[in-house]
């Protein structure tokens, strides 16, 4: 069985693949838009249209350029007479709304084209996992984390919508890839491309900014326990004896590429997008976008920037930069459990993670951790301390890789557990990746110690755990986003713990407006969180209502996070919420993140 998976590698990878490709382009073409793409997808089309970024400055290009790509092909209209263009600063919703939803434009190919580029780079994704785990543990392991990627349900619940959370996890993966070829094989060439890939992952999300320790720390630790010798020079590095001396000369050269082609990779998509771009629209969004100490402290010398044409770019970027820590500093009305407050929680994404996360990952996950200590405890307790250092020595020296992504699971973890900013499972993404290809080592490593019975047996146990999942992950299907494992009941009871894009994002309003249809219902109030237009939808069946709209008979549709939220202005500001339906088992769900009520 084995020989024949590693026989039949890559039609197992092809067919992986194939099955996530259908999923996502069936799941993309039934979802509604969610609420971030009602910014991202216009800001995208005008940045290859005009390029002009006074829309969204808050993400970086590089994932709304590939979203936007495909709308220069659909004779679309954009109405750039309108005052979200023309006057607004930051006119993003309006400019979201109006182009999304214009009659002359068809909003269903508008969407469809816009998610497509993210669905192929998911798939790329995937193909990286698959190949960098291969290279670095074997084939099994390869094909053990491309399932775990593929048939995660909240990868396929976010890889077809066009934000940033799957796109800053592959750039990451990328980057990390190049960075630690280029750790083992310091070159010319792996330098350019761990520098360029590093400026992409920058362009993906702000929070990309963590690569920069994790990378100057995995080189710290890598210059000072690489034993093998060097065996390409960077300006004269070879030239010098001391062996400590020349690798801290070369390494420190490589590094110092890296970050210039990362920032000059910044500058020509910046450079690209806003050459269009009126000076003063940037000055504009420097004096309104931004707030508190970045305000005071960065606007002089971003309006310094901006003045240049060379320098610009940067203003652009580090305008955007600003903004999304501000943001994340000011925090977002967030459901927890019960509980509702516009600050954060300690254990929300550990809570998250694992409610969240399918419980066959959970176990191999578990697995892979106690197999992992079990080793690292069984190779070092007989001599300890006496060989402690050497071993130590040995094991970054041979295991770089599997450090640098440890290193980055705990920051990202860290940076995620302590920030201001709780609104889904999707800031998790960035470790996922890794994840997989550390659960992937570990398993692999024991089923090759056993013997024979026990092997079988214990592959037989991790089969079991993958068909589960498989499973799962086919009962679960159109409902990615929502999907919620057993331990709380499954997705119906999604809502009951958490809200926002961890359930409801505003993916079902066409399952609503089908509902509606097949039900035969000819009047529904509606409170919507999301990115779908309820009357381009529902058309006159629908009433637009909020918790303050008060009680009445009928049938409601209430968004899960309205459902939930409204008690923190009960809270704060004393308004009516809808602890009336909170009550209440609702008569239906939609999708799991839309709620119906029918109120005799």
């Amino acid at each position: 069985m084995i020989k024949m998976l590693e026989k039949y590698q890559n039609y197992i990878v092809a067919a992986i693949l194939a099955v996530m490709l259908i999923v996502s382009i069936s799941v993309a073409f039934g979802d509604a838009a969610i609420m971030d793409e009602v910014a991202h997808i216009p800001s995208g089309y005008t940045y290859i249209k005009y390029h002009d970024y006074r829309l969204n400055p808050e993400h970086p290009p590089i994932l709304k350029d590939l979203a936007g790509s495909p709308l220069q092909f659909l004779n679309l209209t954009f109405p750039a007479n309108e005052n979200f263009w023309t006057a607004e600063p930051n006119g993003q919703w309006n400019a979201g709304w109006k182009f999304i939803y214009l009659p002359e434009n068809n909003t269903e190919a508008l969407l469809f084209w816009s998610r497509f580029p993210i669905i192929l780079l998911s798939l790329i994704l995937g193909l990286v996992i698959f190949k960098w785990a291969k290279e670095l543990f074997g084939a099994k392991a390869g094909l053990l984390a491309l399932t775990l990627y593929a048939f995660d349900p909240n990868v396929l619940g976010h890889n077809h919508y066009v934000t940033t959370d799957l796109g800053i996890a592959a750039f990451s993966v990328f980057a990390f890839y190049f960075f630690t070829k280029c750790l083992k094989n310091p070159n010319w060439k792996m330098t350019i491309l761990a520098g360029i890939f590093l400026g992409l992952a920058q362009l993906a999300k702000f929070s990309a900014v963590l690569l920069f320790p994790i990378f100057g720390l995995t080189l710290l630790i890598y210059i000072f326990f690489r034993k093998e010798k060097l065996k390409n020079s960077l300006w004269g590095s070879l030239k010098i004896k001391r062996l400590w001396l020349q690798k801290f000369y070369h390494y420190s050269v490589s590094f110092f590429l890296i970050i210039v082609l990362c920032f000059a990779t910044i500058w020509f998509f910046y450079a690209a997008n806003i050459y269009n771009m009126p000076a003063e629209k940037v000055h504009q969004l420097i004096d309104t976008q931004l707030y508190g100490g970045a305000q005071n402290l960065a606007s002089p010398y971003l309006h310094k920037m901006a003045d240049s044409a060379v320098l610009r770019p940067f203003a652009q970027y580090f305008t955007g930069f600003f903004m999304v820590f501000g943001r994340i500093e000011g925090g977002n009305t967030t459901y927890f459990f019960g509980q509702v407050t516009n600050q954060s929680f300690r254990e929300y994404f550990p809570l998250v993670f694992l409610i969240k996360e399918p419980i066959p990952i959970l176990i191999l996950l578990l697995g892979a951790i106690s197999i992992g200590l079990y080793f690292i405890l069984r190779n070092n307790l007989a001599d300890f301390p006496k060989h402690i250092w050497k071993n130590i020595k040995n094991y970054l020296d041979n295991h770089i890789t599997e450090t640098a992504m440890l290193l980055f699971i705990a920051l990202y973890a860290y940076v995620s557990i302590t920030g201001n900013l709780n609104i889904g499972f999707r800031h998790l993404f960035p470790i996922l990746p890794f994840m997989y290809i550390l659960i992937s080592k570990e398993i692999i490593a024991l089923g090759k110690r056993l013997r024979e019975r026990t092997g079988r047996i214990y592959g037989g146990v991790v089969a079991v755990l993958l068909l589960w999942l498989v499973a799962e992950t086919a009962f679960a299907y159109p409902n990615y986003l929502a999907y919620f494992n057993e331990t709380i009941g499954g997705s119906k009871n999604g809502y009951k713990y958490v809200t926002d894009s961890n359930v409801d994002w505003g993916q079902d309003l066409k399952r609503l407006a089908k509902w509606v249809d097949e039900n035969h219902v000819d009047k529904i109030r509606v409170d919507y969180f999301g990115g779908g237009d309820v009357g381009h939808y529902l058309g006159g069946k629908a009433t637009i209502w909020h918790s303050s709209s008060g009680q009445e008979p009928g049938w409601y549709a209430i968004s899960a996070t309205f459902l939930q939220n409204s008690l923190y202005y009960k809270i704060t500001e004393g308004k009516p919420d809808y602890q009336w339906l909170r009550e209440r088992t609702p008569y239906a769900q939609v999708g799991h993140s839309i709620l119906i009520y029918k109120i005799n």
